[in-house]
């Protein structure tokens, strides 16, 4: 009896210790709190397309002249606001970000002076308006992560108005145009900017009332300030 006791002891004992050697080999516990470790953010990226809104304001200068009359009004100021959208694709390699926008504005130019040696006939005022600018840019930037700084340029085409006592007169002109802006990513879907253009559209030619015969040329430059949202995709 007593042999068969210390026999039982003994294999008890051996079967605890093969249990302790095993629950030793399993992984355990750290005894100092487990963090959740955030994977990287991945760097932020430019390429893709995007559409947006812009609105601000433009002044410029223009002037009349009617070589038959041998009248020129000098050169006035013309200014207004301008809103509208835009929609571009953005391509990035490394941190040079290559884009193509085209854009459309409504604007609410004009300005005038007063008829000078006849080129206004009846004595009026030579007044010049605008309603509407487009331009199709090339934009080369350098990206700072969310910041994008660029340079702009390309073709802008846009209508150029005289009004007449004998009505008002539109010719539609293509130009050029070239700036700079400042583009910043709030995330990864929306971004803001600010943007200097300069537009020139050329000279429009109409038929000029003090004359009668189509004559009269108007030239028109711009410059234009504006503020964008973009939604990018």
């Amino acid at each position: 009896m007593n042999r068969s006791l210390s026999l039982g002891i003994a294999v008890a004992c051996v079967i605890a210790s093969a249990m302790s050697a095993q629950a030793a080999d399993l992984p355990g516990q750290s005894s100092s709190p487990s963090y959740y470790k955030a994977p990287p953010e991945l760097p932020f990226s430019w390429t893709g397309f995007y559409a947006g809104i812009n609105g601000g304001y433009a002044w410029g200068r223009s002037s009349w002249s009617d070589p038959v009359v041998g009248a020129d009004s000098g050169k006035f100021n013309t200014s207004g606001g301008v809103v509208g959208g835009q929609l571009g694709y953005n391509w990035q390699t490394g941190p040079v970000v290559l884009g193509i926008e085209t854009d459309g504005d409504w604007m609410g130019i004009k300005g005038s002076t007063p008829g000078t040696g006849g080129v206004c006939a009846g004595g009026g005022q030579c007044q010049t308006q605008q309603s509407w600018l487009g331009t199709t840019r090339a934009r080369i930037g350098y990206a700072f992560d969310r910041w994008l700084p660029y340079v702009t340029g390309g073709v802008a085409y846009g209508n150029i108005q005289a009004v007449q006592p004998t009505g008002t007169f539109t010719g539609t002109n293509v130009g050029w145009t070239a700036g700079a802006g400042l583009e910043y990513a709030i995330d990864r879907n929306w971004s803001a900017k600010l943007e200097y253009l300069h537009v020139d559209l050329g000279t429009a030619t109409f038929m000029g009332a003090a004359s009668g015969t189509s004559t009269l040329t108007v030239p028109v430059t711009n410059k234009l300030a504006r503020l964008g949202v973009n939604y990018r995709w």
